[in-house]
């Protein structure tokens, strides 16, 4: 479907009709590019693979498509200039992040044609495109993604400057929106606001936030204020939370609804907690693959229509994910694979 024009709010609408009312996200890239034997220990993280290894990010959006996912997210999370290419060398691993994933599809589309793996309804897995732009605390590389805390001296027109030509460069590149992930607080929310008005820019976005008490965002700003700022956004089409545990995200959306009628996205952490000052996971904190899928019905019911995982989940995930969601929808009688 062309994503890019005619009214976006219409267009998602559209879209979460096609797959019959609920949207599946796909779910970690740097874990599973890890499990394929990636490196990522490098201030890039997961975007290393642009240049190390594209066939295996190529392998994991295909994964996930093959699970079940509708929506794939580029690996442009963490952006280039922390590691000192030139603009256009940055600008070209941008736009190749989006050719990947789109090369990605095309191949699930032609299996689907030619009836591999079972997939023999095109209609119904239609796909699109997510050109991921990670918060600028992601390029700090520090960890004050998940704080928030940028210091007194970064402003609304600082993130603008920052965030502005990786947001046209992918606007550009082929995606069908954008994803705005893991924003830590309310400042960056009014920049990406103010940046797609500013810049024109012609395909729809999506702004997910991140928690970790499950009220606020992570830096203390009121989760409400921050969706208030996505609702009034025209080019937003959709509002939720990434990167957080799941025990927090029923509460979440029932937050979210109060303050828009937008979609509503979710795609949490696995629950583990993230060590910033050690870069690794606290392994021992999070839910099971069998629980974390269990809550699926919970969160539909509480008003998410696009549902997926974010760190520290699998392709194993995203199947369970789809698997439920199919059998709440399914005919009494009709089976389920």
């Amino acid at each position: 479907m062309e994503f890019g024009s005619g009214d976006p709010q219409a267009l998602m609408r559209e879209f979460l009709h096609l797959v019959g009312g609920c949207a599946v996200i796909d779910g970690g890239l740097a874990t599973e590019l890890e499990a394929n034997g990636a490196d990522l220990n490098d201030p890039l993280w997961s975007a290393k693979c642009l240049i190390s290894s594209p066939h295996l990010i190529r392998k994991v959006h295909l994964a996930y498509l093959e699970a079940g996912a509708h929506v794939i997210i580029t690996s442009s999370y963490q952006g280039f200039k922390s590691r000192g290419f030139s603009p256009e060398e940055s600008e070209d691993l941008l736009r190749r992040s989006v050719e990947i994933a789109r090369e990605a599809r095309d191949i699930f589309y032609n299996d689907c044609l030619r009836g591999y793996g079972g997939h023999s309804d095109i209609k119904k897995r239609t796909v699109l495109v997510a050109a991921s732009i990670g918060s600028y605390g992601a390029y700090l590389a520090d960890g004050s993604e998940y704080s928030g805390h940028y210091g007194k001296d970064v402003t609304i027109e600082n993130l603008k400057d920052f965030h502005r030509r990786r947001l046209e460069v992918l606007a550009e590149g082929g995606a069908d929106l954008i994803a705005f992930e893991t924003i830590p607080n309310k400042l960056e929310a009014q920049a990406y606001a103010e940046l797609l008005e500013e810049a024109n820019i012609r395909i729809p976005a999506w702004f997910s936030f991140n928690s970790k008490d499950g009220v606020n965002v992570v830096s203390g700003d009121s989760l409400t204020e921050c969706v208030s700022i996505a609702d009034s956004c025209k080019r937003v089409v959709a509002v939720g939370i990434n990167c957080t545990p799941p025990r927090f995200i029923h509460g979440l959306i029932l937050s979210i609804k109060k303050v828009t009628k937008k979609p509503i996205l979710i795609y949490p952490n696995s629950g583990e907690r993230y060590d910033a000052d050690k870069k690794e996971w606290v392994v021992s904190t999070g839910v099971t693959n069998e629980d974390f899928v269990s809550y699926v019905q919970v969160w539909h019911e509480a008003g998410a229509c696009l549902i997926g995982g974010c760190c520290r989940t699998t392709p194993k995930t995203i199947r369970g994910i789809s698997l439920a969601l199919q059998k709440e929808h399914a005919i009494p009688g009709e089976s389920v694979p």
